[in-house]
């Protein structure tokens, strides 16, 4: 990954995902996060920053073939 997609999700996509209303996920995010042994947690928080980036790259790919309302 390069160094801007780490700086893009620190500064925009994480406090983005923080800042979201997690309405009925919000039971599922907090037995996640809680329920992880310590040494996994680190794990978590990679696979969830690997996620988000790419799915935000994905977004930007195939919002560009979208038409414009």
């Amino acid at each position: 990954m390069s160094d801007f997609l780490r700086w893009l999700y620190v500064h925009y996509i994480r406090p983005q995902l923080d800042a979201a209303p997690p309405e009925e996920y919000e039971a599922h995010l907090s037995q996640l996060e809680n329920g992880l042994p310590p040494y996994l947690r680190e794990d978590y928080a990679r696979v969830r920053e690997f996620t988000a980036l790419h799915a935000f790259l994905l977004g930007l790919r195939t919002g560009q073939g979208l038409p414009r309302s």
